[in-house]
């Protein structure tokens, strides 16, 4: 089976841009043309408008992993049991959505002044359960959020039912002003389209390495090409040892997903004509699930710590999986009514922080999006630009405060300990998939 991202397939290609080739020179590089390059790329057009800004990817840009998420706006994590208010981890919880406040508004800022069309919602989402002994401290959840904030309100029964169209789930906290729904493929091609003048992309570029060379210049290296620049700003997220930055503290995740087809005029009025809506599980492992603005049903509930790409043999195994989380929320669907079916890749790290720091003189990077890559990828552009530019500002010291991505173990530990660790998480998420 082919691996085709279902939200690419519906945003309209961009024009190919050349592939680097020759010796170029730049006053900046930005390695990734992904929500946090493209961000990277804006805020320093803005801030430099006579700067020569150079972006590469390795691939068509805006159609790698932020085009293929499932296109949650996080303004609000389901906090955990340490993270409640009175507890002790309700501090770092505090300031983490203070950071996550400042990244959805930044999205909302780049729609408007780009007026970029991706089906952008700003009605919130649900964190449910099928289980309700895995949605535990309601109160004390909806009271914490409301300190931070959040909307917030707890449903179960039928009510619940009315909401999102399935019996499947027993019991959520709706949560919203601040969280937010849209088309992750629309939006990062949004920003691609809308690039300054003074910014110049290459497509199908795969840099090879950074050098020092005179002057304290940094060269990439390309297969057909080489880019001088005074400032290099790494933004790849889980390729970033791709760069060779080997230290970040964070790992690569894969992630698969599918899309069904609309639902008709006739199975749409019998789950209720609800208005789209998204759900997040409160388990790690548990599936992500979203009822189109188009009426279409998208499921990722898998998720692997992986070195090696899923063959396409593989995805069908993985997109069985996703026909019998399907059919648990909406038995009329079955394996044909599935459009497309994709992989993707999620940039993690053990405590849930990214990795945000200059590397050395000159090169800048970020990584570790740990699953809320539209919001936080956004916000990491401007930031990691305004920070190799010598600005400051309190956002940017909270997030550098916080980036504190954790160790890692050396491999092999880490991959046998990671393989492990998922398969609990499965265990325990199994009503939930």
């Amino acid at each position: 089976m082919e691996n085709v991202c279902g939200w690419i397939a519906q945003a309209r290609n961009s024009p190919v841009r050349d592939r680097l080739s020759g010796k170029q020179k730049a006053d900046w590089l930005v390695i990734g043309a992904g929500i946090t390059g493209l961000s990277a790329a804006h805020t320093l057009a803005e801030m430099h408008p006579q700067a020569r800004i150079v972006v590469v990817d390795r691939q068509r840009a805006a159609q790698g992993a932020s085009a293929r998420n499932s296109g949650f706006v996080v303004g609000h994590e389901h906090p955990t049991t340490d993270e409640l208010l009175g507890h002790q981890g309700f501090a770092g919880y505090e300031v983490d959505t203070s950071i996550s406040h400042a990244a959805t508004a930044q999205v909302r800022q780049r729609i408007a002044r780009h007026g970029i069309e991706c089906d952008f919602r700003d009605s919130g989402y649900f964190f449910a359960v099928s289980d309700p002994a895995k949605l535990t401290h309601v109160e004390e959840k909806l009271t914490t959020l409301k300190a931070v904030g959040a909307t917030a309100q707890f449903l179960q029964g039928e009510q619940l039912i009315q909401k999102l169209g399935t019996r499947h789930y027993k019991a959520a906290i709706w949560c919203g002003n601040g969280n937010a729904l849209l088309q992750p493929a629309k939006y990062v091609k949004g920003l691609l389209d809308a690039l300054p003048e003074n910014v110049i992309l290459y497509e199908n570029t795969d840099i090879t390495g950074l050098e020092r060379v005179g002057k304290g210049h940094i060269r990439a290296n390309g297969v057909d090409g080489s880019i001088e620049a005074n400032q290099v700003l790494v933004c790849l997220n889980a390729f970033i040892p791709r760069a060779g930055i080997d230290n970040s503290g964070t790992f690569a995740m894969e992630l698969s997903a599918s899309l069904t087809r609309p639902l008709s005029n006739k199975e749409f009025q019998a789950i209720g004509s609800v208005e789209p809506w998204g759900v997040l599980s409160t388990r790690p492992l548990g599936a992500t699930v979203r009822l189109t603005p188009d009426r279409r049903v998208m499921i990722r509930n898998t998720a692997e710590y992986r070195s090696r790409d899923l063959s396409n043999s593989d995805l069908l195994q993985r997109r069985k999986h996703h026909v019998l989380g399907l059919q648990r929320r909406f038995p009329f669907l079955s394996e044909q009514d599935i459009q497309y079916t994709w992989t993707g890749h999620l940039s993690a790290s053990r405590t849930g922080q990214p990795f945000f720091a200059k590397v050395e003189e000159g090169v800048f990077a970020v990584a570790g999006c740990n699953g809320s890559g539209v919001a936080r990828g956004t916000l990491w552009g401007r930031l990691l630009a305004e920070m190799a530019s010598g600005a400051s500002s309190p956002v940017l010291q909270s997030v550098m405060q916080r980036a504190q991505p954790g160790w890692l173990p050396p491999k092999p530990f880490l991959d046998i300990g990671a393989m492990l660790r998922m398969r609990v998480e499965a265990v325990r998420a199994r009503t939930e998939i």
